[in-house]
């Protein structure tokens, strides 16, 4: 091999490495993801969490619990254990199921928490007209680039706002992500919860926790720093419940039940707990 060619060989191993470099500092880095969560002596399939304005992020079942906290918005991501299978297809794939969570009065201005919930597109056309509605509602999952993305997954998003309006722009997003046909379904004590601040414009403390519990969860019991606890139960017969009273809810389109708990004015978010299970 001559010194020319050696030289040139050399000068290419550089140029590859800078632009490796360059690409790298393109990279934005967030929460390191996690492979699994093993809970209650079953192994979860991994799956993408997307956490859209949560600074806190429980994952607790029957032997072990993760928390993370201070992730950032729109860019935080750990695996949560799986959930259910989602609905079958026979909604409409371009209107969100919308379910109001929870409802309340503080200081005088009306809040709400609700939740959309998009049918599985079976098909490339299918997903794409999804992503394009996704888009007009501000629905459009955090990290998906292209409609295929969303074949075969339900997804959901679940937001709080201000007033009576679920306008997108008039509400603050708190985590994001889709429930698949390979899903293990929650059960027992499964929870999953995210905590965000109430008020951003006058409070730093994760007030509002929103979650989702498996069909035989009973009772949820939110914690607080200050040791009071919030308790949430399953109306008998998942009758239907006033939206401004804390109870375990269906969601329409969604294999899993949804909690809303809200610490008093002072405190922040704890812990939150399945106490009670239908035996």
């Amino acid at each position: 091999m001559s010194a020319d060619r050696e030289t040139n060989h050399d000068m290419t191993n550089s140029d590859i490495t800078l632009l490796l470099a360059d690409a790298t500092d393109e990279v934005e880095i967030g929460i390191a993801p996690y492979d699994a969560v093993i809970r209650g002596g079953r192994r979860r399939k991994a799956r993408r969490w997307a956490v859209a304005a949560a600074t806190a992020l429980v994952i607790a079942g029957s032997s072990a619990t993760l928390a993370v906290a201070g992730l950032p918005g729109g860019s935080g991501t750990v695996t949560p254990p799986a959930t259910q299978a989602p609905t079958a297809t026979g909604a409409d794939l371009y209107t969100p199921q919308r379910t109001t969570l929870a409802t309340g009065v503080e200081d005088g201005k009306e809040w709400q928490v609700l939740i959309d919930v998009w049918a599985a597109p079976r098909t490339e056309s299918q997903a794409a007209g999804q992503l394009e509605a996704m888009g007009e509602y501000g629905d459009v999952p955090t990290g998906v680039t292209k409609a295929a993305e969303l074949i075969g997954k339900s997804s959901y998003v679940t937001f709080l706002s201000d007033g009576d309006s679920g306008d997108r722009d008039n509400r603050r997003g708190v985590y994001e992500d889709a429930f698949e046909e390979t899903d293990v379904p929650m059960r027992g004590t499964d929870v999953e919860s995210a905590a965000i601040p109430f008020r951003t414009s006058n409070e730093h403390v994760e007030r509002l926790v929103i979650g989702m519990v498996g069909r035989d969860a009973d009772q949820v019991t939110c914690t607080w720093k200050d040791g009071t606890k919030t308790k949430v139960d399953r109306p008998e017969n998942d009758a239907e419940t006033a939206t401004d009273q804390p109870a375990i809810r269906r969601a329409e389109g969604s294999p899993v039940d949804w909690f809303v708990c809200l610490a008093p004015k002072g405190t922040e978010y704890g812990s939150a707990d399945v106490t009670a299970v239908r035996q």
